[in-house]
């Protein structure tokens, strides 16, 4: 059982690994996306963004269940490309997992980049500096502890989650066996000695990312405290 948990902690970390570097990858560009759109449709798009916050994993996980069945066009496409079942596999919690944990990288990374402003962007381009390099050299210094936020709580959320990986990736062992799975395993089988190792380390795990955040939001936020002050006086 101690073998087949810390198989469920590899798997895991695994997941949200590679989970938190697609969601920074797709996560970064919306992000700049949403925070420099002026239309209406914005709305529409943060909505949409932001809707694994209120909608039940199970609903989400449901319906990832039946597109990625042979039966519909991407686990067809994929089953086509690939020559495995999209269903019930690794890459399909990680895709749940890009889904379902996309607000707590994208909203962090949108707040960091309307915070920041056009003044600091238009002063490089009349340097000379393409798109890429301002975005290298200023807006990525500037928002450095943004990133670290959004990536720090894309990946607890996803160690965390539970019923959307039950849903499309089930419970099999060494593929998408989660720690969140083998806590509720242990729970069902009355093994609680094992269940109170599991939920400890979580807990304490989701202490010290939280913390981490907070900390390294203090400078932040003493720096607006500061400013506050100064404009009082």
């Amino acid at each position: 059982m101690i073998n087949s948990d810390l198989q469920a902690l590899i798997t895991t970390l695994e997941m949200a690994a590679l989970t938190t570097i697609i969601l920074l990858i797709i996560g970064t560009p919306l992000a700049w996306y949403l925070a420099k759109m002026t239309s209406r449709s914005k709305v529409i798009i943060e909505a949409i963004v932001a809707l694994p916050l209120v909608l039940p994993p199970t609903v989400l996980g449901f319906y990832l269940l039946i597109a990625f069945s042979p039966e519909y066009l991407p686990g067809q496409l994929w089953q086509q490309t690939t020559g495995q079942q999209l269903a019930f596999s690794f890459s399909a919690i990680v895709i749940g997992s890009v889904l379902y944990s996309l607000p707590f990288v994208v909203q962090p990374l949108q707040k960091a980049f309307e915070q920041l402003g056009d003044s600091l962007l238009e002063a490089g381009a009349l340097l000379n500096a393409g798109p890429i390099d301002r975005f290298f050299s200023i807006v990525l210094p500037l928002t450095k502890a943004s990133f670290i936020t959004a990536a720090t709580l894309g990946f607890a959320h996803t160690v965390g989650e539970f019923g959307i990986i039950l849903m499309i990736g089930g419970n099999i062992p060494g593929e998408t066996r989660v720690l969140s799975i083998a806590l509720f395993d242990h729970v069902e089988a009355f093994d609680y000695t094992r269940a109170h190792i599991l939920s400890i380390g979580l807990l304490i795990g989701s202490l010290i990312i939280l913390a981490a955040i907070y900390w390294l939001n203090l400078p932040k936020r003493a720096g607006t405290k500061t400013t506050l002050i100064g404009k009082a006086n």
